[in-house]
């Protein structure tokens, strides 16, 4: 389709930042579709500069166009970055970018906007309510309902619980989110339901009393007998009959839930997943094996398969298999490991569940099923490990946890127990050895919030997340309110050119996803062969990514010719914020590589593309002011001139903030703590003061990584579906 050549406004400002363009009169929301600065203006159109048409009737362009006067304006009202010094005029071509069609699984209205180069969505897909064992215990009364209202927006109040059923805390997120699932735990989900609702047989029962009246006791021992002895507890009857029948309520709930606040409309505003969390735990060691299951649709299984019924990995998926990837309907599922972290190495073996070889079979069936994996939320970073004299990469020191393990068992972390980092090049080995990678998953983040607020990962705004055994209280404690190495938590990103059900799945299954530790930033990463140099000051850079190269998630295929080298565009752009609390501008954006040498050596590599390490940014610890400079937008071609055609290799990036304030920092500056003066501090602040507190982080987000393997043969590119 031809295009035509029209006017662009292009501003100059006066923050240091370079070159920002500014398109149209849309707001800074819809320039996460990248056609030009992902930080800067840009929307989807029709309609041409200064009112003439750049495609025909019902073709969507990438990029509206204005003239100098008004592109000038509309950056400086997006806050682009300093005060707007001049706009000139420039002339691009800009080409109709066709969108394919998408194709619904089920009965919806066809979403009326769609972004020809694809939308960043934001969500959250580990959220846990009232019908969780270790969030109920601890005094979360959040219906699925309420936590989809509060991801779109809404208020939910929080416990504390006043004796006539009032929230002493509440919260909001300022941003909604555009996808959200509730994921309680599959184990004793019936019997958590069953011990608060009267009717039911088992609800006097020793062990519902306990329950009601020692939380935490029961936390422990519930969980004791679904994880240790992975059996249904003693009120649920003959082969937990029971508690199976009680669960069949609470799951009903979730679905209607999610069936409620999805928006089949063609306005396509909000998309809700249904879905579990299984909860496995290896008792040789305290090793955490969790997984959430995400479904397509609403054509789901007639109960959630749990520890108790699939205990290993391996039997979830069969589970999943026969009960709905395998059937003759729209079913299908796919499975997010998480917590790698926590997992003390037994998430990710190397080895099949039995502890056998991986064979060909085995490796495509956890590839399959298991497309991605949560690399950060409440309970630590999973990327890669970092100690001093054993590690070199200093920013993997991010949100770590003091022990490998969920149980609690005082062993410390190493960087071969199930860090993210390692395990892809894990895959890489594997893959030479049987010719399939099992380990070649996307990133995502999520919040594995306990209190049934999706996307609350605000560090300033942080009230707990749970989910530690905490027993339910009845006035808000003093001091900080979560466990010190916990953290607000991130959120999943996925690239679509529409919010629905089928266009979000897509993106998981082709892993173009990305996580962040809670920061909106918006991330683009593709490969190819031919990437010129000055792609990034293209405004059509984005279009050539997907035409002349790979994005995120994928296979890049050999070279076509002998001694070619892949490139790779890596952009990022800052979270803008809110008016009461602006995004934090980039510190730098990089590239992580490994590979594998001939030798069968796991290597890995970080390289600094673009932004500057030391730009003298710092955040003060009293008042949490931050100080210094940074970036809106960076972007950088890079080339591997290391590249052996022979070894297997992946790369990812990673766009790292400026420093500012951890969360327990924020509370410890409000509180005055004085850490020189230990009388002084007041009774839940200790932690404030202990030689663990990081009080400085660097929120970050990374992209899914695209693979390279000899074996993928020839070809401009490849793209795994």
């Amino acid at each position: 389709m031809a295009g035509r050549r029209v006017k662009l406004s292009v501003v100059h400002d006066t923050a240091g930042r370079g070159r920002t363009t500014a398109v149209g009169r849309a707001g800074a929301a819809a320039a996460l579709c990248g056609a030009l600065s992902l930080f800067t203006v840009a929307t989807l159109a029709q309609s041409g500069a200064e009112g003439e048409p750049l495609a025909p009737s019902g073709a969507a362009t990438g990029v509206e166009v204005a003239t100098a006067t008004e592109g000038a304006q509309a950056a400086a009202e997006a806050g682009a970055g300093g005060d707007v010094e001049a706009a000139e005029v420039v002339e691009v071509e800009v080409v109709p970018v066709p969108i394919p069609e998408q194709r619904y699984s089920e009965a919806r209205a066809p979403c009326a906007t769609r972004a020809p180069l694809k939308q960043a969505f934001f969500g959250d897909l580990h959220v846990h309510t009232r019908y969780s064992l270790d969030a109920s215990t601890q005094g979360t009364r959040t219906t699925p309902a309420q936590a989809y209202q509060f991801a779109r927006g809404e208020r939910v109040g929080i416990q504390p619980w006043t004796e006539d059923g009032q929230a002493l805390r509440s919260l909001q997120l300022a941003r909604p989110l555009d996808f959200a699932m509730v994921s309680d735990h599959a184990e004793l989900i019936g019997e958590v339901y069953m011990c608060n609702t009267p009717e039911y047989e088992g609800y006097s029962s020793w062990q519902c009393i306990l329950y009601r009246n020692w939380s935490r006791g029961a936390f422990y021992l519930f969980n004791f007998w679904a994880t240790m002895q992975q059996d249904h507890l003693g009120q649920c009857g003959e082969n937990g009959e029971l508690c199976l029948a009680a669960a069949l309520q609470p799951w009903q709930e979730m679905q209607e839930a999610a069936e409620r606040y999805y928006d089949r409309s063609e306005a396509c505003e909000f998309t809700t997943f249904v879905g579990y969390e299984w909860t496995g735990m290896d008792s040789s060691n305290g090793g955490n094996l969790h997984r959430n299951i995400v479904f397509r649709n609403a054509e789901v299984p007639y109960l959630p398969t749990s520890f108790i019924d699939a205990p290993a990995a391996h039997l979830l998926w069969d589970s999943l298999e026969e009960q709905c990837n395998g059937l003759d309907n729209t079913c299908e599922s796919l499975v997010i490991p998480h917590n790698s972290n926590y997992s003390a190495g037994s998430m990710f073996t190397g080895l099949a569940d039995d502890g056998s070889p991986m064979s060909a079979e085995y490796a495509a069936s956890r590839a399959y099923f298991e497309p991605l994996v949560e690399v950060m939320q409440h309970k630590g970073a999973s990327e890669c490990y970092f100690e001093a004299g054993v590690t070199e990469d200093e920013l993997c020191a991010f949100e770590q946890l003091p022990q490998d393990n969920i149980a609690g068992f005082d062993e410390p972390p190493k960087p071969d127990t199930g860090f993210v980092r390692r395990v892809l090049a894990d895959g890489l080995v594997i893959e030479g050895d049987v010719g399939v990678n099992p380990y070649q998953f996307g990133l995502i983040a999520s919040t594995d919030t306990h209190l049934g607020t999706p996307g609350a990962a605000r560090e300033d705004l942080f009230l707990g997340h749970g989910g530690a055994g905490v027993s339910a209280e009845t006035e808000v404690p003093p001091g900080l309110p979560d466990e010190l190495e916990y953290n607000p938590g991130g959120l999943a990103v996925l690239w679509a050119h529409e919010n629905s059900r089928d266009a979000l799945f897509d993106a998981m299954r082709r892993r173009e996803a990305y996580a962040t530790s809670g920061p909106r930033i918006t991330s683009r990463f593709f490969a190819g062969w031919d990437f010129p140099a000055d792609l990034c000051a293209a405004p059509d850079r984005i279009e050539r990514g997907y035409a002349d190269g790979v994005p995120m998630g994928s296979i890049l295929a050999g070279p076509a010719a002998e001694g070619r080298r892949p490139t790779f565009l890596v952009a990022a752009s800052q979270d803008a914020g809110t008016p009461d609390q602006p995004g934090t501008p980039l510190q730098r954006l990089q590239v992580i590589k490994g590979w594998v040498d001939a030798d069968g050596e796991r290597h890995e590599r970080v390289i600094d593309v673009a932004g500057d390490a030391d730009n003298g940014a710092s955040v003060d610890l009293q008042s949490c002011v931050t100080s210094g400079s940074g970036f809106a937008d960076l972007c950088a071609v890079w080339e591997d001139r290391d590249f052996d055609p022979n070894q297997r290799a992946y790369y990812y990036s990673r766009a790292v903030e400026n420093p500012t304030c951890r969360w327990s920092q924020r509370m410890c500056a409000a509180a005055g703590v004085n850490c020189a003066d230990p009388e002084t501090i007041a009774k839940g602040y200790e932690g404030c003061c202990v030689a663990e507190h990081r009080p400085v982080v660097q929120e970050r987000a990374w992209t899914s990584p695209v693979w390279y393997s000899p074996a993928t043969g020839a070809g401009p590119t490849a793209a795994l579906h």
